[in-house]
């Protein structure tokens, strides 16, 4: 079923597409979209006003700072997982409550954008950004000098809730500054930054832990997110169109003294609390009525469960079986990451079968067509993890597992792609709350993984634990 289709979503967007509609109305037009003339005193999108006419360098410097913040935000998720002994032993606790660390961060990374993704549709992007940003560094310094563990994990999931705005509002961002024939790309950056930094995070912890302490995995977290801070602050332009519509209005009432000009976002019917609450239950009307969008969000969960729930497998793997030391373990995580670079260098040829495939449908090439690259990702993510499964014997060189780990890389980013293209195109209006709902759903996922990973590969071994779950990857493969 196709999810661009009004019929196969019961949600009540009526709103919405009024904004949308409006937004493309020229200046002067006299087709509006209720068949009366526009309204001479509501101001119009101007080419000037547009992001999408923005520079080419411009736009890829906003995703490539969106992107990096949002590979930051993921990287303090994973880097919790080299901490865990020294975490126990200064602030007298269990490997057990440790675990939390990361489940706790992870579920705030998935409850956030529930919120901050629909507001973002209310206040505009770069509002979002700053304060949480800015939230997000100021409330990591209690994780990096902890007085006890009780205020250690209550600020993991402070700063869980505070890193979310760049899981959802940011795909909005990306959708906002490019077309969808151009969209690919730059989604495809931002796509991977998120990914990447769950590979970093025990990189660069394994290196930090072994070779200094713990409490500076995140003292050097407070140094990236202060530079981040910084960027947000000097080189992100607002990009949502209602927003910059309202500025727009603000700015000719102030400059002409007549107060008739307004915005369309002025002029909503309700208070602002009922569309506060209404923006926040879309992403649940998202998942509770549209089939296509709840399938997709259950796919991409189990992948990101799957890769969270390595960082507690991955060192039972390498340092139970084959005897690795800490900053070893980190550099095992080495053959993820590898997959996801090689996969991101495959994206011209992506673009190429997009660009024919937009020649074919006429320039109206329906959001199932990215799609195509998901389903490459079906495959080859599963076949990865069932060749990491069966060389976990200590027997076979640790080699083996490591090599096995790059085609699921590979795997995670052509699925992901694939998915949060599909998610930005097909729903393009509410393009924040669709990625707030499979932020939700996934983060919930990579929440509760780690926690049975410990007692699964214990059940299973390393090569049941692992082969299970290349199973249900493999069962989940017919979706896209």
């Amino acid at each position: 079923m196709s999810a661009d289709n009004s019929e196969t979503m019961t949600l009540d967007d009526a709103d919405v597409e009024k904004r949308a509609q409006a937004q493309a109305l020229p200046k002067d037009s006299e087709d509006a979209a209720d068949g009366s003339t526009a309204d001479a005193y509501q101001v119009q999108l101007e080419p000037e006003d547009d992001p999408k006419s923005l520079s080419a360098w411009h736009k890829w410097l906003a995703v490539l700072v969106i992107s990096s913040s949002s590979l930051c935000a993921t990287f303090a998720s994973s880097v919790a997982s080299f901490t865990e002994t020294g975490l126990a032993h200064d602030l007298h606790t269990s490997h057990e409550v440790t675990i939390l660390s990361i489940s706790l961060y992870v579920l705030g990374l998935g409850i956030g954008p529930l919120f901050v993704g629909p507001l973002s549709e209310l206040y505009g992007r770069n509002i979002i950004y700053r304060t949480s940003y800015l939230l997000f560094f100021a409330f990591t310094w209690p994780t990096a000098f902890p007085p006890n563990i009780a205020t250690f994990l209550v600020f993991r999931f402070i700063t869980g809730l505070c890193g979310a705005a760049f899981l959802s509002v940011a795909g909005g961002s990306v959708s906002d500054l490019f077309d969808n024939a151009n969209v690919a790309t730059p989604m495809a950056v931002y796509t991977i930054s998120p990914f990447i930094g769950p590979v970093v995070g025990p990189l660069i912890g394994g290196f930090v832990v072994q070779n200094t302490d713990w409490r500076w995995c995140y003292r050097l977290l407070l140094i990236w997110q202060f530079a981040q801070t910084v960027l947000l602050y000097t080189c992100i332009p607002e990009t949502y169109v209602p927003v910059i519509l309202k500025r727009k209005a603000r700015s000719l009432r102030k400059s002409t003294g007549d107060e008739k000009y307004y915005a369309p976002l002025e002029q909503q019917e309700y208070s602002l609390l009922r569309m506060i609450l209404y923006s926040c239950l879309t992403p649940f009307k998202l998942l509770a009525y549209d089939r296509m969008a709840l399938a997709l969000d259950m796919w991409s969960a189990l992948v990101l469960g799957i890769l969270y729930l390595a960082f507690q497998a991955f060192p039972i793997i390498f340092v139970d079986v084959h005897g690795f030391s800490i900053q070893q373990t980190g550099l095992s995580f080495l053959g993820i990451g590898f997959g996801m670079f090689a996969a991101l260098c495959t994206q011209p040829y992506w673009n190429g079968l997009f660009a024919r495939q937009m020649i074919q449908y006429k320039g109206n090439a329906p959001p199932e067509v990215r799609l195509i690259i998901a389903k490459v990702g079906a495959i080859i993510a599963p076949l990865g993890l069932f060749v990491l499964a069966f060389t976990t014997y200590k027997q076979v060189h640790w080699i083996g597992p490591i090599i096995g780990s790059i085609p699921f890389g590979a795997g995670v980013y052509f699925i992901f792609t694939g998915v949060f293209t599909y998610l930005v195109t097909a729903y393009r209006p509410i393009a924040a709350s669709a990625m707030a709902a499979n932020s939700a759903l996934r983060s919930s996922f990579a929440a509760v993984f780690p926690l049975f990973a410990g007692a699964m590969y214990t059940r299973l071994g390393t090569v049941g634990a692992t082969a299970l779950l290349a199973g249900l990857l493999t069962l989940m493969a017919p979706l896209p």
